[in-house]
C-alpha cells in the first residue's frame, strides 16, 4: 500500500502533451463562422479546415503546435453548433453520414454525452468513435489495399486512405488521431492517461464531424468508382465460457468495490470518475462501456505500480510526446534493457495468468485489442467478460487498501470466494490449458465408440483379422507401451500403476486426474511452446480419427441394420469393426503418451539443441500417423485394413525412441509431481 502513497497526483500527461491538450487549442481567441466549416446543404468544407493545418520544416512535416492552435476556434464553433442543436435536427441533418461506419447506432449516443455536460462520458464517447473509426477506415482501406495496417497511425499514413479522402483531409485526422506528436485522442484515452477533465468536450464535437465529412467524401468516391464498401464482419471473443471463474458480480460486491474505490491507493483521485462511471454502466446493462472504462484504468493503475517496485523514474508514468504506447508492455517478462521486470512478482502469478488471459494469449479474448481496434460489437458484448473484469479489479484494488479496511471486507463471505478463487487463479487460455481441454475432449469421443451397438453377425472377415499376425504384434507393444507409460506416473497415482488391471471406464478418471496436474505456464520458454504446438496437432489429428469413425460406425451400422450393404461394403464394414477394437486402445495410449509428456513438459529446457530437434522429429512421425489416420478412416478412402500396418508402424516407432530414454517423462530427473509442483 504505501509504495503507492505520496503527494497527490494531478495529471498523467507530460507538461509538453499536457500544453498540447488543455492549452494550445485555447490560444487563439475570437469566434469562427460556421458556415464557413459546413455549407447551408450540410457539406463540410474540408478546405477550410484542411487550412488549419501547417507544415514547417524542409521535409513539409505537419507542424502540429500551429496547427492545433488555429483549429481550436474552429472545434469551439463546430462545438457550439451541436450544442444548438434538437436530437431531432442532429439525426435527420448527420445520421445519413455516419452510415458508412460499421456502427452508425453510437452516434446519436455521443451527441447525448455531448449534451450532458458529464466529463467521463465524452472520454468515453472518444475512445468509442475512435475504435469505431479505425475499423471504418480500415474497411475503406480494403477497398484498394490487401492487408489492413494494425496500427492506426500506420493506417492514416497509408497510400491507399490518401488516395480515397486526399492527404490534406488526412493531414487533419493525424493531428487529432495519428501521431504522439499531436493531440493523440486515442492513444492518451485508451492508455488511461488523460483523466476526464482534461479532454476538451469541444475535440469530441470536431472528431463527430470529421467523421460525418468523410463519409461525404466517401460517397463521391464510391459514385466516381462505382465500387461498393463492404464491412469486415465482427469478431467473436475466443474461449469466454473457459474465463468465467469468479460468480457473477452481486449488489454486495458492487458495494465493496464502491467503497474501497474511496480508500485504495491503486487508483488516482483524478481518475476515481471512470470508475464510478464504470459501475453505472455495469448496472446499466452498458457491459462494453464498463469494460472500456475499467481496461484503461486497469492499466493506469497497473503503470504506477510497475514505476514503484522497478524504481522508475517518473517519466514512465506520464504520456509522452515523443513515445507511443504498447498495449499492457508493463505485463512483460522483461524491461526495455532487459532486467526483470518485478511487476509480475509483486502480483504473484494467479493475477498475472488472469490479465494475460484476457488481454494477450493468442487464444483468448484479448478484450483490449479487440475493442480498441472496434473488432467487437459493443451492443453486443457479454455481460460476463465485464463481470469477471470487475470481480478481478476489485480483488486488485482490495490489495491496495489499508490492513484494517481489508480485513473489515474480507470478513464478508462473498469477498472471501472472491479471494480464494483469485488466488488460484491459473491460466485458461494458454496453449497448455488447451491441450489438457482437447485431450479430455477426444477421450470422451473415443469412449462413445462401445456404446454403438456392433453388428450381430461379425462374419468371418472380423476373425479372420483377429488371427492376424499383425494386430496380434501391435497388441503386444501396446502392451509394452502401457507397461512402460505407467512407470513414469506421478507418485499421487498409485492407484493406476497396473496398466493390466486399468479397465476402460477408469481411463476417463486418470487423464482427467493426469489433467488437473498444475503446469507453470507465465512466460514459458520458446522450446516448450514448440513442443505444445506438436502436442496439440497430435491431439487435435486423434480427435479427428474418432470423429469419423464415431460418423462411420453409425451409418454402416444403419445400413446394415436395413440390409442395404453389397457385399464388398458387408466385408468392409467388418474390416471397420475389426479395426477400430485396435484403433481405440492406440488412441487412448497417445493420449496418456501426451498428457505424461504434458506434465514433465519444462523438463525440454534442459535439452540441448540437437537432442531437442530429434525429439520434435520424434513427435513430428506420431503427427504424421495421426495424419495418416484421419485419410484411411475417412468416409472416401475406407481404408480400415491399412490402419493396422499404418498403427504397427508407428507403435515400433514410439517404442524405439522410448527405449532410447530420450522423452520428456524420462528425462524428468525427479518424479513428474515434484518436477512441475
Amino acid at each position: 500500500v504505501g509504495m503507492l502513497a505520496g503527494d497527490p497526483v494531478t495529471t498523467c500527461l507530460s507538461p509538453s502533451v499536457y500544453d498540447m491538450i488543455c492549452k494550445l487549442g485555447f490560444e487563439v481567441k475570437g469566434t469562427f463562422d460556421f458556415n464557413n466549416i459546413v455549407t447551408e446543404n450540410g457539406e463540410v468544407v474540408w478546405k477550410t479546415i484542411a487550412g488549419c493545418v501547417s507544415c514547417a520544416g524542409t521535409d513539409q512535416s505537419l507542424d502540429y503546435q500551429r496547427s492545433v492552435r488555429l483549429l481550436g476556434p474552429v472545434c469551439e464553433a463546430v462545438h457550439l453548433h451541436f450544442l444548438s442543436l434538437t436530437k431531432g435536427q442532429f439525426e435527420t441533418q448527420y445520421m445519413p453520414w455516419f452510415q458508412w461506419t460499421s456502427f452508425p447506432e453510437l452516434f446519436p449516443e455521443i451527441f447525448d454525452a455531448l449534451g450532458s455536460q458529464q466529463s467521463p462520458a465524452i472520454s468515453l464517447s472518444l475512445m468509442k468513435l475512435t475504435s469505431c473509426l479505425e475499423r471504418a477506415l480500415g474497411d475503406v482501406f480494403l477497398l484498394i489495399g490487401k492487408e489492413c495496417p494494425f496500427l492506426l497511425r500506420d493506417l492514416l499514413a497509408s497510400e491507399e486512405l490518401a488516395q480515397v479522402f486526399g492527404q490534406s483531409v488526412m493531414n487533419v485526422l493525424k493531428v487529432f488521431i495519428g501521431s504522439p506528436c499531436g493531440l493523440n485522442l486515442r492513444n492518451i484515452l485508451w492508455h488511461g492517461f488523460a483523466s476526464p477533465q482534461e479532454i476538451p468536450p469541444k475535440y469530441c464535437s470536431m472528431m463527430l464531424l470529421l467523421t460525418a465529412g468523410l463519409g461525404q467524401l466517401l460517397k463521391s468516391y464510391l459514385e466516381h468508382t462505382e465500387v461498393t464498401l463492404a464491412h469486415r464482419s465482427f469478431v467473436t471473443l475466443k474461449n469466454l465460457e473457459d474465463l468465467i471463474v469468479f460468480p457473477d458480480v452481486t449488489s454486495e460486491v458492487l458495494w465493496v468495490l464502491e467503497q474501497v474505490m474511496m480508500k485504495s491507493t491503486f487508483i488516482l483521485k483524478i481518475m476515481s470518475p471512470y470508475w464510478k462511471f464504470a459501475l453505472t454502466k455495469f448496472t446499466s446493462h452498458r457491459f462494453a462501456d464498463c469494460t472500456i472504462l475499467l481496461l484503461s484504468q486497469l492499466e493506469t493503475g497497473l503503470r504506477r505500480v510497475f514505476a514503484a517496485v522497478n524504481q522508475c523514474p517518473d517519466r514512465l508514468l506520464t504520456a509522452e510526446s515523443t513515445a507511443l504506447y504498447t498495449t499492457f508492455d508493463i505485463l512483460a517478462k522483461h524491461m526495455s534493457d532487459g532486467k526483470i521486470n518485478q511487476l509480475p512478482l509483486f502480483l504473484g502469478e494467479p493475477a498475472m495468468e488472469f490479465l494475460w488471459d484476457f488481454l494477450n494469449h493468442q487464444e483468448g479474448p484479448r478484450l483490449r485489442d479487440r475493442l480498441s481496434h472496434g473488432e467487437i460489437n459493443l451492443l453486443e458484448f457479454p455481460r460476463e467478460a465485464a463481470s469477471q473484469l470487475l470481480v478481478f479489479s476489485t480483488v486488485l484494488i482490495l490489495r491496495f487498501a489499508e490492513e484494517e479496511e481489508l480485513s473489515a471486507f474480507k470478513e464478508k463471505a462473498a469477498i472471501r470466494v472472491l479471494l480464494n478463487i483469485a488466488e488460484g487463479y491459473s491460466s485458461r487460455c494458454h496453449p497448455v490449458f488447451q491441450l489438457k481441454k482437447q485431450v479430455l475432449s477426444c477421450e470422451k469421443s473415443i469412449r462413445t465408440w462401445p456404446l454403438l451397438p456392433l453388428s450381430e453377425d461379425p462374419g468371418q472377415e472380423a476373425a479372420r483379422l483377429e488371427g492376424n499376425s499383425e494386430v496380434n504384434a501391435c497388441n503386444s507393444l501396446i502392451t509394452k507401451l502401457l507397461h512402460e507409460l505407467f512407470c513414469h506416473m506421478p507418485e499421487n497415482h498409485h492407484a493406476f500403476h497396473d496398466p493390466d488391471g486399468l479397465p476402460t471406464e477408469k481411463w476417463p478418471q486418470l487423464l482427467t486426474e493426469l489433467c488437473s496436474t498444475r503446469i507453470p505456464t507465465l512466460f514459458c520458454p520458446r522450446g516448450v511452446l514448440e513442443v505444445l504446438v506438436v502436442l496439440r496437432s497430435i491431439s487435435t489429428q486423434c480427435q479427428h480419427v474418432s470423429s469419423q469413425v464415431l460418423a462411420s460406425l453409425q451409418l454402416r451400422h444403419r445400413q446394415w441394420v436395413e440390409r442395404r450393404l453389397r457385399s464388398r461394403q458387408r466385408q468392409n464394414y467388418m474390416r471397420m469393426l475389426s479395426s477400430i477394437r485396435l484403433l481405440s486402445p492406440v488412441l487412448y495410449l497417445i493420449l496418456l503418451f501426451i498428457t505424461l509428456e504434458l506434465v514433465s513438459i519444462h523438463v525440454v529446457q534442459g535439452k540441448g539443441t540437437q537432442e531437442h530437434q530429434q525429439y520434435l522429429k520424434f513427435l513430428k512421425s506420431i503427427l504424421q500417423y495421426t495424419e495418416n489416420l484421419v485419410t484411411y478412416t475417412s468416409q472416401e478412402k475406407n481404408k480400415w485394413s491399412e490402419t493396422v500396418s499404418l498403427t504397427h508402424t508407428a507403435l515400433l516407432k514410439i517404442w524405439t525412441f522410448s527405449k532410447r530414454k530420450q522423452t520428456l517423462m524420462h528425462v524428468a530427473k525427479k518424479p513428474t509431481s515434484e518436477v512441475v509442483l
